[in-house]
């Protein structure tokens, strides 16, 4: 529980690099998710060149600060694996929380992009990726450690007024 307390969006990161290790053990955390009928329809998209990550953060307007960020992984949809494709938003939501929660375990500072269902935003992923159709951008998760050293805190947002009880 305590990671899900002290989860934060964070968009300023070190130069320090994130192992392959942590970026093994992020991507297996997104692998991890519940995916409806258990049709695991989740790929990732690890991305590491600067070059890549400077211009995804020159042409998202929501991902600018991937252009600071260490490593990024983007979530993909696999068309050919969806047997319930109505889910297929839910499914990459989980994966993307997990991935969330796992680099706050980790030590590392991360932000969820919104990509999916942005026309736009998913054919600039296709381009510079150079995806194939069958995958369908979801979200990008831009990663690094925290520039400051006390980026994990907690928050309560906890509001009675939001919970209803039979």
């Amino acid at each position: 529980m305590e990671v899900i307390k002290v989860r934060r969006s964070i968009r300023k990161f070190s130069k320090e690099a994130i192992s392959e290790e942590n970026l093994d053990k992020l991507v297996r955390a997104g692998m991890q998710a519940p995916t409806a009928t258990n049709q695991q329809a989740n790929c990732f998209y690890i991305v590491r060149k600067r070059e890549n990550l400077d211009i995804l953060g020159d042409k998202l307007q929501n991902a600018r600060m991937l252009k600071d960020a260490n490593a990024a992984i983007v979530v993909l949809i696999n068309k050919n694996k969806l047997n319930k494709p109505t889910m297929k938003s839910q499914d990459a939501a989980s994966a993307t929380t997990n991935i969330l929660l796992e680099a706050t375990y980790l030590g590392i500072g991360s932000c969820w992009c919104g990509i999916y269902p942005n026309v736009e935003r998913m054919d600039i992923i296709r381009e510079v990726l150079k995806l194939e159709e069958d995958f369908i951008p979801f979200s990008i998760i831009a990663l690094g450690y925290p520039e400051n050293e006390n980026q994990f805190y907690f928050i309560d947002r906890y509001d009675e007024a939001k919970v209803f009880r039979d």
